[in-house]
């Protein structure tokens, strides 16, 4: 414990392992002001106190809402149910002392401060003990940095916030790949389908296929052909028909063994990629072949792609500015 509160200036400030530290340091500090205030004689004085240290809820709150849930996804579920339970029970002694402040029953109200002082306190002791550092050495610097619109919902025991963990700046350019902050959404859901990251209307899904400069044919796990994008721009020319045709007859009889060998392969698991390039009607055509998997690997069908890289292929050095005319 002590080593933990006595090094504290290693952590940086805003940092979530500090503002707990910080804020049982503000605990220790409240409760010396309780001990020191006679109740008889400056009651308002005493409720005040009293009402700071019940913000210790937040304290609590972020780490169930917060800490705990990131231990978990490291396989550590202790604290979710023992020490949230012990949060629990302080939280009936605080209820409990309370209910003595408000009704002004001051003859036992210092031995039940004083065991609600013992009750944090060894809660203190077991968080920069045990809780806090072994969360350090679970928890990664993303997970840490990750921490702060959810705190921040919360709320901290103090006044004033902390500083922002990563502290940025206003203008401080974050790239998309780092950006982790939930944002309330300025758009109905009405409508929408969640995919792997955001929603799209069917309208959306529709212009992204219509205009993805790609050819892309679906044959699901029954070797059936559910879906092609775009029209006439198409490599390969394609025609309603085609929907709920086997992929085998979609092909010309000269190419279609290997398309056979394709679909073995992905099937059993021993591929999961094929590739050919070819001259067609004087353009480059590269063509792919991808097996597509739910999350239990199990086989959903394939995607085949096609690409006119007659163009691409000419490119060389860099090119940063527009040309437009």
């Amino acid at each position: 414990m002590h080593d933990l509160a006595n090094n504290i200036d290693n952590f940086p400030q805003g940092h979530p392992v500090r503002v707990y530290i910080e804020e049982n340091f503000l605990i220790k500090n409240l409760f010396k002001e309780l001990f020191k205030t006679d109740v008889n004689e400056d009651f308002q004085a005493f409720y005040n106190i009293f009402n700071q240290l019940c913000e210790v809820e937040k304290h609590f709150a972020r780490k169930e809402n917060q800490l705990f849930p990131y231990l978990e996804k490291y396989g550590w579920t202790n604290p979710s149910q023992g020490m949230w339970a012990f949060h629990d029970q302080i939280r009936e002694e605080i209820k409990y002392v309370r209910k003595q402040v408000e009704e002004k029953n001051l003859d036992n109200l210092l031995n039940d401060a004083m065991n609600l002082y013992n009750s944090l306190s060894h809660l203190i002791q077991v968080e920069e003990g045990r809780l806090l550092p072994n969360a350090l050495t679970m928890l990664s610097e993303d997970d840490w940095k990750e921490m702060y619109e959810g705190d921040k919902e919360i709320g901290w025991m103090f006044a004033t916030a902390p500083v922002r963990y990563p502290e940025l700046t206003e203008e401080e350019y974050i790239h998309p790949s780092q950006d982790k902050k939930k944002r309330k959404l300025p758009f109905s859901l009405e409508d929408r389908t969640h995919y792997d990251e955001g929603y799209l209307t069917p309208e959306q899904v529709n212009f992204i296929f219509k205009f993805l400069p790609v050819d892309i044919t679906y044959v699901d796990e029954n070797d059936r052909v559910v879906f092609y994008n775009r029209g006439d721009d198409r490599v390969f020319p394609r025609s309603a028909g085609i929907i709920g045709r086997e992929v085998k007859f979609c092909h010309p009889p000269k190419s279609v063994d290997q398309v056979l060998k394709i679909l073995e392969e992905f099937k059993a698991g021993r591929q999961d990629t094929a590739e050919f390039w070819i001259q067609f009607k004087g353009k480059f055509i590269h063509i792919r072949y991808f097996a597509v998997r739910d999350d239990e690997k199990v086989y959903k069908g394939v995607i085949e792609m096609s690409q006119d890289i007659t163009d691409i292929r000419k490119l060389e050095g860099d090119k940063r500015l527009l040309d437009w005319e």
